[in-house]
């Protein structure tokens, strides 16, 4: 699955660890897949693969945050790629993630966003040693890479990897510590400025 998602950033011309929505629609329109925008909310499922007499079609929910919707979108594109012999559709909840076909979408995913020689190489450079990736690390490389990436994904293959000592990653409060180390970010300043002017109006 690594050796696929690298191809399919090769051939599509990725070459950092910030997959974005454009990119993804891109490759979706080369391999020919619709993508159905899901308005409502699907509780647990995040999106799913089908693949019918209207051709394959990738159904996800248009709320999704900007990483959770990368992933997902590059997890149901595994399934598109390497399970087409497979019972479809294909749906991506917790329900089914330890089933064998679901682990290689998260492994495909992941790789596709940010590839696994990348992240080490940034590792290497921060001069972090195995067992010594610290949350502030994470974070770190998640701002100076601009990856899409979720710090979970980050943090899951730190402690895979041996970067990180096992279950030190877990329960991290990301966008807390994100915050306290980098500041309140702008778009909350934009936020509560908006409200503060729709009270003041009211």
């Amino acid at each position: 699955m690594k050796s696929l998602a690298r191809e399919v950033r090769k051939h599509h011309g990725l070459t950092t660890p910030r997959v974005s929505k454009s990119d993804i629609r891109t490759i979706y329109r080369g391999y020919g897949i619709r993508i159905d925008l899901w308005p409502y909310s699907l509780k647990n499922l995040r999106g799913a693969y089908f693949n019918d007499d209207l051709g394959p079609t990738v159904m996800i929910a248009r709320d999704l945050p900007l990483d959770p919707y990368i992933f997902t979108m590059a997890h149901e594109l595994k399934h598109h790629l390497a399970d087409s012999g497979k019972t479809i559709p294909s749906y991506c909840d917790p329900s089914n993630e330890s089933d064998p076909v679901e682990i290689g979408a998260e492994v495909f995913a992941a790789e596709l966003i940010f590839p696994e020689n990348d992240f080490e190489a940034w590792l290497l450079e921060a001069h972090v040693a195995k067992s010594n990736c610290t949350p502030d690390i994470l974070i770190k490389m998640k701002r100076e890479t601009r990856t899409t990436l979720s710090y979970t994904g980050l943090g899951k293959r730190a402690e895979r990897l041996g970067y990180a000592q096992a279950g030190s990653l877990s329960g991290v409060r990301w966008k807390k510590l994100e915050e306290q180390i980098y500041g309140e970010p702008e778009y909350k300043r934009i936020q509560r400025y908006r409200q503060a002017c729709l009270k003041s109006r009211s």
